[in-house]
């Protein structure tokens, strides 16, 4: 069954690690800070914000994986230390105003719905603490971006007439396919002319038109490539809703938001994200929210004034870009962010705003690059020493047990070829568990395990024998005994490769968890193969004759022989 889904599967040979094919390896620790925790959603956000950096610096097939309780282990085949030198920093986590909006591929229109937008309200959350007495808001209907819905929480604004009613809006589920990204061009077109900001020596609307033109976010995933400085205007990628944008400076940061939380709303019983602000960040979250509301929306909108969208751009990329519900902006420091959400997609939402200024900090605890050539090297060196190893093993077996060493052999080949398909499935499934040589080392190490189960259970046999017992029930007589004794050395071997493979991080781990995988494979062969051979190999009266060359001679293993009688 082993070998069926093996040859089955995507690949027969085992997925090796950086140390054997090559490429670089990064380990990360994250510390708290602020009095914070290391959790696992603000460690699983930092997995996610590190593979889109990755992404960004070009890196394809790179793993990135959690180990332990606040460890993160980037291997990239292929890659330079240099093209992960900014693994560590911190994320960035910008709300900025859309100013213009444009299809995803030049080829490509942008999806905008053809349902006007309905008369947009504001509502009172469970959480404000103003009265719910909203009341409607004149809007007028336009084409709808489609995307989240941002709505007031707190503090209702005066309305002309009516009651407040939910608003729906249409959206995908947020998500992030990594493309290669590629320099995006800068420039002056002249058909856009405002001025920097103030102390900001960086792109203006007019330098970025350009880019924004040419941009082709099928190609080019992240133009950014992470550098989203907040004093400047980007050009950025909207993977959710479709669309391509040039983005105002930053006016909120992440470090603004003191929580987001996935919720359902008990009116339409739809998936929501609320979100809560400081001090600080309220009041910049106003400004924002009254500048982007009595602007057209997507995507009939354009400098100056921009556009009626507030992008939420994590490293240069945008997770949102909800239209603001109520014209005289958000104030209280709450908004509610509706759309057609799921469970997850509203979830990662609120990861993506909870945790996009993380609370913890990345330290690099190592850095290590093994060239290809390198790497091929230590991988037949390591296949060396293995062979001499198994080569040792089987001729002390043929020597000192004679053909009991072929049971030997043949348990050692099984275990191999066990090991061998286990290894390269678990590979290529989901665990995506690659070999190292530290791996290697212990798959070497266990051969000697193994062995010793065979002493363990040949010396019994041999006990038996030696007390004048036919083999065929010195078998069955030394089997308990060894069992007991098999039973309890590799439990010790397991447990000891356990504590490694959790108190250890990198390649260490890689032993510790051959290690283990050989003692369970070694329990298995002993019991459904090593003894049940024996048993059949009993029945053979050349064995049970206690012929020298079995191994298992009386004569040879000290049994005492009563003379014949004249």
């Amino acid at each position: 069954m082993l070998y069926l889904a093996l040859f089955l599967g995507p690949s027969a040979t085992p997925k090796l690690g950086l140390d054997l094919r090559g490429g670089t390896q990064v380990i990360l620790t994250a510390t708290p800070l602020h009095g914070h925790k290391v959790t696992k959603g603000s460690l699983d956000q930092a997995v996610n914000i590190i593979r889109q950096r990755v992404d960004a610096a070009g890196v394809g097939g790179a793993e990135i994986n959690t180990q332990g309780s606040n460890d993160i282990i980037v291997s990239a085949p292929g890659a330079k230390r240099d093209q992960l030198a900014a693994l560590d920093q911190t994320a960035l986590l910008r709300f900025r105003q859309v100013m213009q909006a444009g299809a995803f591929a030049p080829t490509a229109t942008p999806p905008v719905s053809a349902t006007p937008l309905p008369s947009a309200t504001t509502s009172a959350s469970a959480k404000a603490s103003a009265a719910p007495s909203a009341s409607a808001t004149k809007s007028t209907s336009r084409d709808r971006l489609p995307g989240a819905l941002v709505q007031a929480t707190t503090s209702p604004s005066p309305s002309s007439s009516g009651s407040p009613s939910p608003s729906t809006a249409t959206t995908g589920s947020p998500s992030t396919a990594p493309v290669s990204p590629v320099p995006s061009a800068t420039g002056s077109s002249g058909n856009v002319d405002l001025k920097p900001v103030p102390g900001s020596q960086g792109p203006t609307v007019q330098s970025v038109t350009p880019a924004f033109n040419a941009l082709d976010c099928t190609k080019t995933f992240n133009p950014t490539q992470g550098l989203d400085e907040p004093t400047n205007y980007i050009v950025a990628c909207d993977p959710t809703q479709g669309y391509k944008y040039i983005l105002a400076p930053a006016t909120v940061q992440g470090s603004d938001i003191s929580s987001a939380d996935a919720t359902v709303d008990p009116t339409s019983n739809q998936w929501q994200v609320l979100l809560n602000f400081n001090g600080h960040g309220s009041n910049a979250w106003l400004k924002v929210t009254q500048a982007a509301a009595k602007q057209p929306d997507v995507p009939s909108c354009g400098p100056p004034g921009g556009c009626n969208a507030v992008a939420i751009a994590l490293d240069g990329v945008v997770q949102s870009a909800p239209r603001i519900d109520d014209p005289n902006g958000i104030a209280g420091g709450r908004a509610q962010i509706t759309g057609n959400f799921n469970q997850k997609s509203a979830t990662t939402l609120a990861n993506v705003l909870k945790f996009g200024a993380l609370p913890l900090k990345l330290e690099k605890q190592s850095t290590s690059t093994v060239s290809a050539t390198l790497g091929s090297d230590q991988l037949r060196g390591g296949l060396i020493a293995g062979a001499i190893g198994l080569f040792l093993v089987i001729l002390y077996s043929l020597l000192y047990y004679r053909a009991l060493g072929l049971v030997t052999i043949a348990s050692l080949a099984l275990s191999g070829l066990i090991l061998y398909a286990v290894t390269t499935l678990l590979g290529h499934s989901s665990l995506g568990y690659t070999l190292s040589l530290p791996g290697i080392a212990g798959f070497i190490v266990a051969v000697g395990i193994t062995a010793d189960s065979f002493v363990v259970f040949f010396e019994r046999l041999r006990d038996e024998v030696r007390e004048g017992k036919r083999l065929r029930s010195a078998v069955e007589r030394a089997w308990p005994r060894a069992r007991r004794t098999i039973i309890s050395a590799d439990a010790v071997s397991l447990l000891a490769a356990v504590v490694l493979y959790l108190v250890s991080i990198g390649d260490v781990r890689g032993f510790a968890f051959t290690l283990g995988l050989s003692t369970l494979s070694d329990l298995f062969i002993v019991f459904f193969f090593t003894k049940p051979l024996l048993t059949v190999i009993a029945r053979r009266r050349a064995f049970d004759s206690g012929a020298a060359w079995t191994g298992i001679g009386r004569a040879r293993s000290g049994a005492i022989v009563e003379p014949k009688e004249a």
